[in-house]
């Protein structure tokens, strides 16, 4: 019977790998055309592989726990020759046909790029198992820090797959206080008795984010923001908006009124938004993702509410795609919800601006109408933002533009 091959899917553009988590199918199960055979689970969201065809399951190559790149071979299916004559699927003998005849080719004719199995035991070339390229550690007290790194000490490091931000525990006892190689082989050679598992790909991509954002000369601002209005208008809807969404519309329409706020440094130009799609962080096992509210200074509150809670929910079961987290120019986050009433988001490194929500607590608030103070709901809100694009004092206008939006959610 011919053979078609199962091969690790392009899941997004910038999606490079994916790490299997659960094999859905064994072999000799029979499966249909588009059936999730195999759970895999990238930087951003937990996937999907799914069959080509209707067939049998002759051979699994794929493993739980380990991260394969794109095109590699995960497994084989069987299938009958009318299959293959009403979905028009390449059999992996009809590409090992191609393979051969593209080696009498040549190269200037284009046909230099199909790459196949040498015969039908080794099936496709298998591409190795991806590593991760960032390697956390554990930082022991008491150490000081790394300075500059020589060029023998960069190798190294690239040779375990090491940022800087890795060895800032190293100790360095080179001249100037310069960490060596030898200081960092003792340093991993003091780490081996230390409990430690594998960081997950989601961990990875939030690690490798912070640190692209904080090359950058962060700043954050803060103000106390009254919520009984809000709440009270809460109360007053069915389904009920959730206070991150009256701040993700707040601040959509105070950085719409001046775009600026949210522009990008590149070069010598500040690349303005042309359009106000906000994230809105949302945490999920072991990391953080952003899905993409989109336009929200066009659309009112009552209209939002629907999108805002079916982005959550897919992002809390890992089931968005790369374009529900793609093109955000700035990130709302409540970390208010853990008890938290003080804290400085940090942006993703493609955006200028974060908003953060602090836990609402009761005060008292002197209330100039009865000439007494009277208990209120406040929360602290914080704004991060890219100095080098945004000055404190225009920071301030427009937390504070988004405290006064608060007060009236009823224009939200």
């Amino acid at each position: 019977m011919p053979t078609v091959p199962i091969l690790m899917p392009q899941l997004g553009e910038s999606i490079a790998e994916a790490t299997v988590i659960r094999l859905g199918v064994a072999v000799g199960d029979s499966v249909r055309a588009d059936q999730e055979i195999i759970e895999v689970e990238t930087n951003k969201a937990v996937m999907g592989v799914t069959t080509v065809c209707n067939g049998i399951v002759s051979e699994i190559r794929a493993q739980e726990g380990i991260s394969y790149s794109v095109g590699t071979l995960l497994g084989l299916l069987e299938v009958t020759d009318d299959e293959v004559a009403r979905t028009g699927v390449e059999t992996l003998e009809a590409l090992e046909e191609k393979r051969n005849s593209s080696q009498n080719t040549s190269p200037d004719r284009g046909e230099a790029n199909l790459h196949f199995a040498l015969d039908a035991d080794d099936a496709y070339e298998e591409s190795p198992a991806v590593v991760p390229s960032v390697k956390g550690l554990p930082v022991p007290t008491g150490t000081m820090g790394a300075h500059y790194i020589s060029p023998r000490m960069r190798a190294r490091m690239d040779d375990l797959g090491l940022r800087e931000a890795d060895i800032s525990a190293v100790a360095g006892t080179g001249a100037g206080g310069r960490v060596t190689v030898e200081d960092l082989e003792r340093f991993l050679d003091y780490l081996e008795a230390w409990p430690s598992a594998h960081a997950s790909p989601m961990r990875l991509a939030v690690a490798d984010a912070m640190r692209r954002s904080w090359t950058r000369p962060l700043a954050t601002v803060g103000l106390p923001a009254l919520l009984d209005r809000v709440l009270e208008h809460r109360r007053s809807h069915s389904p009920k908006p959730g206070l991150t969404l009256y701040m993700l519309r707040a601040f959509a329409l105070a950085i719409a009124e001046n775009p600026t706020t949210a522009g990008y440094l590149i070069g010598d130009k500040v690349v303005h938004p042309r359009s106000f799609d906000i994230g809105v962080a949302v945490q999920i096992d072991d990391g953080v993702v952003v899905p993409v509210m989109r336009k929200v200074d066009q659309k009112p509150l009552r209209e939002l509410i629907d999108e805002y809670d079916d982005l959550v929910t897919r992002a809390r079961r890992r089931r968005l795609s790369e374009d529900d987290c793609r093109g955000g120019i700035a990130t709302v986050t409540n970390f208010g919800t853990f008890g938290l009433t003080l804290g400085t988001p940090i942006p993703l490194p493609n955006e200028t601006l974060i908003l953060g929500i602090g836990a609402g607590v009761k005060k008292p608030v002197w209330s100039s109408e009865v000439e007494a103070f009277l208990p209120a709901t406040i929360a602290d809100i914080f704004l991060t933002f890219d100095h080098r694009v945004v000055d404190g004092g225009g920071a301030g206008v427009l937390l504070a533009r988004v405290s006064e939006l608060l007060k009236h959610p009823e224009k939200l």
